[in-house]
């Protein structure tokens, strides 16, 4: 059997993460699977209070895609946040337990740098120049409570954005 290997990105909204998903893409030919770009397809700005419900079932529909195309020699890369200790150490588990090598990819960017993107992204979003997801104030906040910074120990791959 081939087996490849998934690389999962980590890190607060907007702090880069698909960026360099993109870089792992050209240096290891990945395969990318993102939350934010099948829920977006399916629903726009529009999934409202199901949007945590939606993410969910999203994720869990892509542990098992990326099962199934590592197993056929793929490499993939989960361009989604992984904000909790218990999301990463479940998904170092999965693979683990499965023989699928895996890395953590972190990327560290400052308060100032991530409030910075986040008025870049917005007005962006504002001018139609993206159809990423509108973070406003509330969310943001959601989002920088929900963010539990990754301990050394949990990343193979440190970068400091």
């Amino acid at each position: 059997m081939i087996m490849a290997k998934v690389f999962m990105m980590c890190g607060r909204i907007c702090s880069g993460k698909s960026t360099y998903a993109q870089k792992l893409k050209q240096q290891y030919n990945t395969a990318v699977l993102s939350v934010d770009e099948i829920t977006l397809a399916l629903f726009g700005q529009d999934a409202g209070d199901m949007l945590d419900t939606y993410v969910e079932r999203t994720e869990e529909y892509l542990y098992r895609k990326s099962t199934e195309l590592v197993e056929t020699g793929i490499n993939v890369v989960l361009d989604w946040g992984f904000w909790r200790k218990a999301e990463r150490d479940y998904a170092r588990e999965f693979y683990s337990s499965r023989g699928i090598e895996n890395e953590f990819v972190y990327i560290d960017i400052s308060d100032e740098e991530w409030y910075r993107r986040l008025e870049k992204r917005n007005k962006d979003i504002s001018e139609n120049k993206s159809d990423a997801y509108y973070v406003d104030e509330g969310l943001a906040k959601k989002f920088e409570d929900i963010f539990e910074r990754p301990a050394p120990s949990e990343i193979d791959t440190w970068i400091n954005g």
